[in-house]
């Protein structure tokens, strides 16, 4: 996935022919950068969870009508739409950052550390950027001000759309869906969106995939209902426990035994599992919560299928009955191959000494995938572990030590308004 200096060198000068316009980027990118980062630590210490993203919304808000952007709010919620219309006609591009952070509660050591707390589902918890949207806002906020400077040059439109709730709100709800049932991708209607993540990679160092990039997820609720005795004497009971307990085991199989994962991976995991308040006591019930990530639209009815019969089959050979809800989630993030393979010689110049490479295949999932539904798009990602750390072994993202590198925005910046000048000058037809 990741190449040497001399391979990186190559890539550069094999995307070294630039223009004008991309030009006048890069001689802007540094600029800007002192804001960037400014913005960066001030989101972090200021977390908001999804569908809370209130002073985040209003910062960018503030910044974009500053820019001369018009501006709209309260998109899909806390969203907001920047559009820039260039002085010459074009297509309608869109560049995408998703601004909620996580209830993890920090362990970095920084001088703008979070400290925020939040209620979460009836409890108190931390709030932290352990996913890094705090870096997307303020790069995507760098690439605005950059592209409202080249305004009069600009041959079309360039759409900002700062998402929230990313990481969901429950019942199958994200914000790239409330966003486009809000008409984000339309007035003008977009030709095409670009979006990037950070991540654990060599700081500055950007991976893409066409086709398939990262897993669709479903979130599973799986509940037992038994009959609840002292513990004891169990035998005059329905203990939903144990059930649960072969039912966690059993659905491991699914994917093991029971799928073909010669050519995609697939995953089953129960996150948690509730049930009972003291120890001589076995409850009537036990709630099971987990995700499933698949790559294949087939394999992922035919698990869906399979985790309902397997919990409701074990439950009713022991007298107890289980009731499994599946999501919609978020469907396989999947680039556009023709526009992907058109711009990768943007990102290998965007990247310069860290250079770009294909990426695996990558099980976590985005709800940028609701976009690439309706318009073609292209998702990639931007190392941010610090030099001198082994990306394979830094925590990673929603971790309380997550920890991205300032060194990786410029790269960032410099990547989002590169693929809109490069796509605006020469549109791609997928």
């Amino acid at each position: 996935m990741f190449a040497t200096p001399v391979v990186a060198q190559a890539q550069r000068q094999a995307a070294s022919k630039t223009s004008p316009l991309v030009l006048d980027v890069e001689r802007r990118v540094p600029a800007v950068m002192p804001k960037v980062v400014s913005w960066r630590r001030d989101l972090h210490e200021h977390p908001e969870l999804s569908g809370s993203e209130v002073r985040t919304a209003k910062l960018v808000a503030d910044h974009l009508r500053a820019l001369g952007i018009e501006v709209q709010t309260g998109v899909g919620g806390h969203g907001v739409v920047g559009l820039l219309k260039g002085g010459k006609p074009g297509p309608v591009v869109a560049l995408r950052a998703d601004m909620d952070a996580l209830p993890v509660a920090e362990q970095v050591d920084l001088p703008f550390k979070s400290k925020v707390t939040a209620d979460y589902r009836g409890q108190t918890v931390g709030v932290m950027h352990a996913c890094g949207h705090d870096t997307h806002v303020a790069m995507l906020m760098g690439a605005a001000e950059i592209l409202a400077g080249m305004k009069a040059q600009l041959p079309g439109t360039v759409k900002f759309i700062f998402q929230p709730a990313e990481e969901g709100l429950g019942n199958g709800r994200t914000g790239s869906k409330l966003m486009i049932a809000d008409g984000v991708l339309e007035s003008p209607k977009v030709d095409a969106i670009f979006g990037l993540h950070v991540g654990n990679a060599p700081v500055g160092q950007i991976s893409y995939r066409p086709g398939p990039m990262m897993a669709a997820s479903n979130n599973v609720t799986i509940v037992v209902s038994g009959k609840q005795a002292h513990g004891a004497m169990p035998w005059a009971g329905t203990d939903p426990i144990v059930i649960g307990s072969q039912i966690v085991g059993a659905l491991q199989t699914i994917v093991s035994r029971q799928t073909d994962i010669s050519t995609v991976p697939a995953i089953i995991t129960i996150g948690a599992f509730q049930g009972g308040v003291r120890s001589n006591i076995i409850p009537d019930s036990v709630v099971m919560l987990g995700t499933i990530r698949t790559f294949d639209m087939g394999i992922r009815k035919e698990i869906f299928a399979r985790v309902a019969r397997t919990a409701e089959q074990i439950a009713s050979a022991s007298g107890a009955t289980a009731r499994v809800v599946i999501d919609s989630g978020n469907i396989v993030t999947r680039n556009d191959s023709t526009l992907t393979l058109r711009m990768i010689p943007t990102l290998q110049r965007a990247a310069t000494e860290a250079g770009a490479f294909p990426a695996p295949l990558w099980t976590a999932s985005e709800d940028f995938s609701w976009y690439q539904e309706r318009v073609p798009g292209f998702f990639f990602n931007l190392g941010v572990t610090p030099k001198g750390t082994d990306w394979r072994t830094a925590p990673a993202n929603h971790s309380p030590l997550f920890f991205a590198d300032e060194a990786a925005l410029p790269t960032g910046v410099r990547a989002l308004a590169s693929l809109a000048v490069d796509y605006l000058m020469n549109p791609v037809r997928p």
